[in-house]
């Protein structure tokens, strides 16, 4: 078993959530928190099937400041 990095945000339509891996670059969505990242774990481990997940790939979330207009 691997732990990975789920961030999950709003779509566009705001009917969606979306879940995105950035470890893999995986992407997936679902109406609820439990269904969007159902299906990102789906997606992940389809991808995995045929990728080797690199060494590196340890995800951290921070934060960051932008001056907006």
């Amino acid at each position: 078993m691997k732990r990975l990095t789920a961030i999950i945000y709003q779509g566009d339509s705001k009917r969606w959530l979306v879940a995105f891996n950035p470890e893999t670059g995986t992407t997936s969505q679902g109406r609820t928190v439990e269904q969007a990242l159902a299906n990102l774990k789906e997606a992940t481990e389809l991808f995995l099937e045929e990728q080797q997940l690199p060494e590196w790939s340890a995800a951290f979330l921070t934060t960051f400041e932008v001056a907006h207009a």
